[in-house]
């Protein structure tokens, strides 16, 4: 299992992405670096939150994370 990064945004662009992902049975991860930034003490660093799925759904997720850049 290879992940792929597919989106880098705010946290509730990436929730909402991992959201649309789900419904075609398609596991998301998010990683957080806003908030591991903060826990380490070195406060906010941006936009820096992170979806990445595994390569083996790239194929059937790609409609859908193009369509969520393009804001359909």
């Amino acid at each position: 299992m290879a992940l792929k990064k597919v989106f880098s945004g705010s946290e509730i662009l990436a929730q909402a992405l991992q959201a649309r992902l789900a419904t075609l049975g398609i596991d998301a991860m998010i990683k957080n670096n806003i908030q591991s930034a903060r826990m380490a003490g070195f406060g906010d660093i941006g936009m820096a939150a992170e979806v990445f799925i595994d390569e083996y759904f790239m194929e059937k997720a790609e409609p859908i994370i193009t369509a969520f850049k393009m804001g359909e």
